[in-house]
Parts: structure tokens; C-alpha cells; sequence
């Protein structure tokens, strides 16, 4: 202890290590509690079908430019890293708390400023108590995600990036007491457990750069799991003479929370695996290549199994994984829908009583089984590619459903962009809006327009998806206008289509053209798809801004944006709906509210 800290400045020490985390936390509750009501307590504003200026729609108008700022400027950093400016915000915020509680009222009683026991101690506290917080962000089944309607998979920056500013604090705090105690005592045993600490957190700093988690899953899935708990016993230990051991062992017991959530779930979902009803081998998958980097898993839905559109699943397949009990995240491809896989569609393109019962037939696996669409790099994947190759199986255990599933009913206009195999995201969001179009017809859904957009490197992908198209196309109203537009982004820039009419049979927009394809004698895609009405097959790249500001000129009222693709076609989207095209100016005049949702890549 430093010759001017006096006993009053202990006593004043240890009281602001109670206080001061404690208001930390009550300032990122008060923040979560409002973000909550942002999310939960939000409601449609229209603004109706006017296109004459307007003040009332100024509330209309302060969302969208909020919109904008916060989620479509971004920060981008080389062609990958992007933060919008929302996770920018919450970054300097949360920092520049955390510094200041560390660095306030650190003067002693003979007026010493920033006494370095007072910041070096108080940081270590501070970064203690946000242990709990960082914990449950890592974890799958965590309050944040019901208080605030955010995925985990959303919050997962936030558990980085508040794990590396307690790294961070807590190299502060080991400077500091270096400089406060330069004769350390190696021999003591809280010491040593600190040291072990920082060398595992160091090392999971390190692992979880983005370059690193993504080169070598594996690796840093194993390594982050052991490296945490050491880190934590290491810190509980080290704190526990220092009182700030209670801020450590709720992260124990948030982790063994979701452990057990997640273990109850796998055991109901795949309980014929565990002896509790015959009929092993039912969760068995079939595996099939559809390209050199691309794989579909099919497997039976276990029982009591429901997911909504745009949910994923872990999947865990010890024949494949390196260690048994690995578990993979990946986007549900099908869609769950009792409507879809009983009912026989309308025959709406005149090919006659038999031409839907065999869509209806081969299409099958898009209501009734789980269907993914694997993305093949190294790891995990690369060895399910294997067992692709030779069409075998595999057993699988399924945990979930996470995440939220987009609720899309209140918009006019809904668009979905999708490149390669991001359509495991906008296929069965697009489908599920097809659907609640036909099935409540007298007013519940507001949608009049749907766009399908799929950028494709080949234009034999189409088959992956070719039958649930066919499908969602014979199933929707005359009320509703459906056009698919698919880009082969492999071939040169080139027309294949002739444009008719691009309605449904919809009354209300005879003005449009209907697009119907012509294909090449040597495309591989099927005539029953590309005769469809509404149905558009191109070579080249799409010109989303393009495409984006045809669709914005066309609507009033809501329109809802969502993309499932690589970070050029997401970065591209975002670029498109900023000022003007999402602007006060826009909403004012009699413009869309353009609601945008981002599904990116992820290693798996």
C-alpha cells in the first residue's frame, strides 16, 4: 500500500466495490429494459397509399432515419469485418463506462490523484462483475435474448467484444500492480491462480479473432471451452480473498443452465436414440453432394419438433465430428407447414389434375423433413463432404430451434435475397408468406407483393429448390403478385426470358407484364419451373441497387428486405436502402417504410 493511502481511503475502497459495479449493472439493465421495449412493443405505422406530402408521417419518418443510422451505416473494415453503427454505439458506450467508474473519485484524502490502488483495484472489480453477463451471451438459452427479442447468434458480438474490454481492464489492473507492489510474492496461491487466469483468457482473446474461429472451428471450440473454465476457476480463486468471488460463481451457474436446457431438449427431441421408445435409426440422416461446396442433410422431423421459418439447429453427428459430442449451428432449409404437405394445390397453371399431386409428391421433404444446406469449407464440413460423396448416412441429434422467425404479415411488399445457399434462410420465410396469403384471405395479411431474388453460380442449382418453388407458385391467390427472379451469376451477362405479365393473375395490377423463360437446350433446369408465370431465369450479376429501387418505386406503405447472403450482397443491400431511398424525404412524400433483415454467412 502506497504511503499516502490512509484508512479512510480503504474504507473508501471498499465501499465503491460494492457500489460501483452495482451501477454499472443498473445502467446496462436500464439499457437492455428499453431495447426490450423497442423490440417487443413495437407497432405497424402506415402510411397508407398517398403520395402527396404529408407531416403526419413524421413519427414514420423519425423510425426510418433511425433505421438507417443505427443498422445500415456501417463501419467497414478490409471485405469482410462490418459494424454497423449500432454495435459501434454500444462498443464506445460500453467502454466509456466501465473506464469511467474506474477512473472517477480516485484522489485520496491528502489529494493524491489517480491513486494507482484505487484504479487498479476498482478495475479488477469491475471487470469481475461483468463475468455473469459476458457468460450468458455465450450461451444459447440466456435471459438477455428473452428480455431483448435478439438472437444469441446477434448477441454474440456483444460477448466478444465485452470479453475482450475485460481482457483489457484487467491488463490495466496487472500494470497497476506491478507499479502499486513492485516485490511480488510469488509463493502466494491467489496469485498464481490470477497468472494461470490471464494466460487462458489471453489465449481465448486470441483464438476468437475472427480469422483464426473461422480457419480452425474446431480448434477454437474445444480450446474455448476448456479455456473458460480454467479462466474461471482461476479467477474465482484469485478474487476470493479480495470479496469478488460472488461476482464469478453465477457464470458457473448460468453455464450449467443452458447445459441443462440444451441437454433436455436433445434427450426429448432424440429420445428413441436413449431407450425410450424403439425405432432407433429414425433420426438417421441421408446425405447428398449437390455441389463441389455444397451439402443437403435430410432426416425424419423427431416428434413434437416445430420450428418457424428462419430458426436454425445444432446438429451433433459423431460419425462425422471429430469428438462425439460436437454441435454445429445451421438454418433450417424446410418449412414446417401442415397446410403445405396435405393439402393439394390449385391448379392455376392450366397442366391438369395430375401435375399437382406430383409436385405435391417430390416436394415433400421441404414440409415434412428437416432439410439443411451444408456450406463446405474445412473441419466438420469437409468430412460430411466425404460422406456425401457416397450418398450414405449419418446419425444426427438435434437440439433447438433458435432464434427468432421474422414476422412478415403487416407488410405489403415482402423481398428476399439470397446467394448460393443463403436460400436456407429466405426459402422458408418466402414460403410461410405464400402460405398465411392463402390460407387467410379475408384480411389478416396485408402482403399484395412478394420477390424472390437467388444469385447462383450454376444454373443446375435451381434443382435444389426447383419442386418448393413450383409449389409456392401454384399455392398463391390471384391477390397476391409473385416474382421469382433467379441470377446465374456463372454465365455471361445474357437475357433468357421473354416478359409477358409478372402478376398472379392479380386484378388490381393488369398493367404489369407476365415473365415467362426460355431456356438453352442445354440448361438443366426443369420447363416446369420456367413456365410458371411470375418465374425469371437470368445470366450475370443482378443489379440489386437496381432491382432494390424498382421494387421501393413500386410500393407504398411497409416493405420488408430480406437477404441471406455473402457480406458483398448484404453490404450492397445496405448501401441500396440509405438516404434517400429510405429517407425522412422518402416517408414524408408517401414512400415505403422499408424494414431491413440481415441473415449473414457463418462458420459452422
Amino acid at each position: 500500500m502506497s504511503s499516502g493511502f490512509s484508512e479512510a481511503d480503504l474504507s473508501a475502497l471498499l465501499q465503491q466495490f460494492v457500489t460501483y459495479p452495482e451501477q454499472v449493472w443498473y445502467a446496462i439493465a436500464a439499457f437492455l429494459f428499453i431495447v426490450g421495449c423497442f423490440q417487443w412493443g413495437s407497432f405497424p405505422i402506415t402510411n397508407g397509399f398517398h403520395q402527396k406530402f404529408s407531416l403526419r408521417r413524421i413519427p414514420l419518418a423519425v423510425i426510418n432515419f433511425y433505421r438507417v443510422v443505427a443498422f445500415r451505416w456501417t463501419l467497414e473494415i478490409g471485405q469482410s469485418y462490418t459494424l454497423n453503427m449500432a454495435e459501434v454505439f454500444v462498443t464506445v458506450a460500453y467502454i466509456t463506462l466501465l473506464l469511467t467508474y474506474a477512473f472517477i473519485n480516485t484522489t485520496t484524502v491528502e489529494g493524491q490523484k489517480l491513486d494507482v490502488i484505487f484504479w487498479s483495484n476498482r478495475i479488477a472489480m469491475l471487470a469481475s462483475s461483468q463475468f455473469p453477463i459476458v457468460t450468458a451471451l455465450g450461451t444459447k438459452n440466456n435471459l438477455v435474448s428473452l428480455v431483448t427479442g435478439i438472437s444469441y447468434d446477434k448477441l454474440n458480438y456483444i460477448h466478444r467484444m465485452m470479453a475482450r474490454t475485460c481482457f483489457m481492464l484487467l491488463c490495466v489492473h496487472a500494470v497497476g500492480e506491478v507499479v502499486s507492489s513492485p516485490y511480488f510474492h510469488l509463493s502466494e496461491a491467489s496469485l498464481h491462480a490470477g497468472i494461470i487466469a490471464m494466460a487462458a483468457f489471453f489465449i481465448l482473446i486470441i483464438l476468437s479473432l475472427r480469422p483464426v474461429r473461422t480457419g480452425a472451428y474446431e480448434l477454437f471450440f474445444y480450446i474455448h471451452f476448456l479455456g473458460v473454465l480454467i479462466f474461471l476457476v482461476g479467477g474465482y480463486f484469485h478474487t476470493k480473498g479480495a470479496y469478488g468471488s460472488y461476482w464469478i460463481w453465477p457464470s458457473f451457474v448460468f453455464w450449467a443452465l443452458d447445459r441443462f436446457i440444451r441437454v433436455v431438449r436433445l434427450v426429448a427431441f432424440n429420445h428413441s436414440y436413449f431407450g425410450f421408445k424403439s425405432g432407433a435409426g429414425t433420426m438417421d440422416a441421408a446425405t447428398e453432394l449437390l455441389s463441389e461446396d455444397v451439402v443437403r442433410l435430410r432426416l425424419r422431423r423427431p416428434p413434437h419438433f416445430h420450428w418457424s421459418p428462419g430458426q436454425t439447429a445444432y446438429l451433433t453427428m459423431p460419425s462425422v465430428s471429430t469428438l462425439p459430442f460436437e454441435a454445429h449451428p445451421f438454418t433450417i432449409a424446410s418449412f414446417d407447414s401442415s397446410s403445405l404437405s396435405t393439402e393439394e394445390p390449385e391448379d392455376q397453371s392450366g397442366r391438369g389434375e395430375n401435375y399437382g399431386t406430383q409436385v405435391l409428391g417430390s416436394s415433400a421433404p421441404f414440409w415434412k423433413e428437416l432439410v439443411f444446406l451444408v456450406n463446405v469449407h474445412g473441419g466438420f464440413t469437409k468430412k460430411l463432404k466425404e460422406v456425401a460423396a457416397t450418398k450414405g448416412k449419418a446419425k444426427v441429434f438435434v437440439d433447438g430451434p433458435y432464434g427468432p422467425s421474422p414476422d412478415l404479415s403487416s407488410y405489403d411488399t415482402c423481398v428476399f435475397v439470397a446467394g448460393g445457399s443463403g436460400i436456407s434462410y429466405t426459402l422458408p420465410v418466402f414460403l410461410s408468406v405464400i402460405e398465411h396469403v392463402e390460407s387467410v384471405r379475408k384480411g389478416k395479411s396485408s402482403c399484395k407483393r412478394v420477390v424472390f431474388i437467388w444469385c447462383i453460380r450454376k444454373a443446375e442449382y435451381v434443382q435444389w429448390i426447383e419442386e418448393a418453388l413450383i409449389k409456392a407458385v401454384q399455392l398463391a391467390p390471384p391477390s397476391l403478385t409473385a416474382s421469382i427472379r433467379i441470377f446465374n451469376t456463372g454465365s455471361p451477362s445474357t437475357s433468357q426470358s421473354i416478359e409477358e405479365d409478372s402478376s398472379l393473375s392479380n386484378p388490381t395490377e393488369k398493367n404489369r407484364t407476365h415473365e415467362q423463360v426460355v431456356t438453352r437446350k442445354d440448361s438443366l433446369t426443369s420447363s416446369m419451373l420456367v413456365s410458371l408465370r411470375g418465374v425469371r431465369m437470368e445470366s450475370g450479376r443482378a443489379d440489386l441497387d437496381a432491382l432494390l429501387k424498382e421494387e421501393v418505386s413500386m410500393t407504398s406503405g411497409r416493405m420488408s428486405v430480406s437477404v441471406c447472403g455473402s457480406q458483398g450482397i448484404a453490404r450492397a443491400i445496405r448501401h441500396t436502402l440509405r438516404f434517400p431511398v429510405s429517407g425522412p424525404s422518402s416517408i414524408l412524400s408517401g414512400g415505403p417504410s422499408v424494414t431491413l433483415y440481415v441473415e449473414s454467412f457463418g462458420y459452422a
